[in-house]
């Protein structure tokens, strides 16, 4: 079960781009979005003696923050 969202605004065209993409696939753009994500590479901070960089959660960013 998901228990958070991601709202984002983006162009007529990448919306589009997007849907077309997921429909070619024969997947969800939600699908899409998640498979992009876990793809993306995270360095091994922790490894090189630094400390690890801290995401904030959903709840810790105001939506007034965001233009």
């Amino acid at each position: 079960m998901k228990d958070d969202y991601l709202r984002i605004r983006m162009s007529k065209r990448r919306m589009d781009k997007l849907r077309l993409y997921a429909t070619m696939k024969d997947t969800t753009m939600t699908h899409v979005v998640e498979d992009l994500i876990d793809s993306l590479k995270i360095p091994e901070i922790a490894a090189q003696g630094t400390v690890p960089l801290a995401v904030p959660t959903s709840s810790e960013i105001d939506s007034t923050d965001v233009p």
